[in-house]
């Protein structure tokens, strides 16, 4: 058999399928070797081989989707209802305490949730003991650490500490969730999936929270009673802190659920950011507004660029799992160069401004972060050409993402934990 890995060309997949239709034991292998190529080629293959009856089971294998609503266990369960309750008495912590909430919530934001979310995972994927300890010294370690930071009036190390911290718990919940594997690019894949579920989920539950807290405090207020503070102030705080965590849960147990929105939201938002790109850079030259002399439109800019780029990455893993047109692969490829663009102007805006008037913590971590993000993009716009040439699978594109995210956790940790001592906490 021929050796395969991620970037596995789709013909080379379908033509391993197709030679070991009728043999269990390696249509597994080739199954747990690559689960996104395999169900990619499959799919493509299905039809010359409909009606064979070990064809017709590993379709049904690949595409079951239950239309019931699945809630594990009663011990996980309990689990994530306990998750939920310590996430909200977490978010009242400057209320129970007397806390000064400015001090409180841009320090300790990121631990509301990640801290739970990793302990979910890390339960779900039953971690070994050194690697719980590892993940319990980080969270502990960058807790200690961010809380020791000196109130410094208008520090700009503590406010990048303070915006990157979320991304390292974002890192360890990653290092969690592909269960202390970092080498499987499909798991980090998947985790990337996840984060998209996760945000539509989320988003879907605050909505509906929301109109249950409307339809709540308007009819108390019918009896006479002004319940909206209290209301908010409690119930409404704890709700948005359990959220993720119930939309976790949900996305694990029933991935039914968005399993079919995501990959439709970002087949639509994917053309649409594009054209907005266009038609934006072409309305910056009208305007006269430019981020070499601007710096809130630099920082604008910037915002802009990472949202882009988590659409891409959303994107290019929803189309990892299953078969995508040249056209929405073109679209792809399309946004990435754009994007490129944007990032180019970007970078050049900052380094002319480093030039002018030197460094500065936040230029640095600006430049630092725009550079990771035009390698990666270059790096994700080669492989989505070389698809476009029938050279590799959308599945090496995936890869191109997945083999940079621990960059991305790198960076974050220099920016949280070195900064602040190399530009002496200014």
């Amino acid at each position: 058999m021929t050796p395969l890995n991620i970037s596995t060309p789709l013909p080379i997949m379908k033509g391993e399928i197709r030679t070991h239709l009728h043999d269990p034991k390696q249509l597994e292998k080739l199954y747990q070797t690559n689960k996104a190529s395999f169900k990619q080629a499959f799919g493509v293959l299905y039809p010359e081989i409909k009606g064979d009856k070990l064809a017709d089971c590993w379709y049904e294998r690949l595409n079951y989707e239950s239309n019931e609503i699945y809630w594990g266990s009663a011990k996980e369960l309990i689990v994530v209802i306990m998750a939920s309750l310590v996430a909200g008495l977490i978010v009242k912590l400057p209320a129970f305490f007397d806390i000064d909430e400015d001090f409180f919530y841009p320090r300790n934001i990121g631990f509301i949730v990640f801290p739970l979310l990793t302990a979910y995972f890390a339960w779900k994927n039953r971690l070994s003991a050194l690697k719980i300890t590892f993940l319990a010294a980080a969270m502990i370690g960058s807790l200690v650490f961010i809380n020791s930071l000196p109130i410094v009036e208008k520090s700009d190390t503590l406010i990048l500490s303070c915006i990157h911290l979320p991304l390292f718990l974002w890192s360890m919940l990653g290092f969690a969730f592909v269960g202390g594997n970092g080498n499987n690019a499909d798991r980090r894949l998947a985790f990337l999936t996840y984060n998209g579920d996760l945000l539509v989920m989320t988003t879907l539950i605050v909505i509906a929270g929301g109109i249950l807290s409307g339809i709540t405090i308007g009819l108390f207020s019918l009896i006479g009673l002004d319940i909206e503070q209290l209301y908010i102030e409690h119930v409404g705080l704890m709700g948005l802190a359990a959220a993720p965590i119930v939309a976790t849960y949900l996305t694990q147990s029933n991935p039914q659920l968005v399993g079919k929105v995501s990959p439709v939201i970002a087949r639509i938002f994917s053309p649409l950011v594009l054209v907005m790109l266009v038609i934006y850079l072409v309305a910056i030259v009208y305007s006269g507004k430019n981020p070499y002399n601007d710096r809130e439109f630099l920082l604008l800019f910037n915002v802009l660029l990472i949202g882009v780029i988590a659409i891409i990455f959303f994107s290019i893993a929803e189309a990892a799992k299953t078969t995508k047109s040249r056209t929405e692969m073109g679209i792809l490829f399309l946004l990435s160069v754009i994007t490129i663009v944007v990032n180019g102007i970007a970078l050049s805006a900052i380094l002319f401004r480093i030039s002018e008037w030197g460094i500065t913590p936040n230029r640095a971590a600006v430049l630092g972060a725009n550079v990771l993000i035009l390698l990666n993009l270059l790096l994700v716009a080669v492989q989505l050409f070389r698809v476009l040439s029938n050279k590799v699978t959308v599945t090496a594109v995936g890869k191109a993402i997945a083999v940079y995210l621990p960059v991305y956790s790198i960076w974050a940790i220099i920016v949280v934990f070195v900064f602040p001592y190399v530009f002496g906490f200014r």
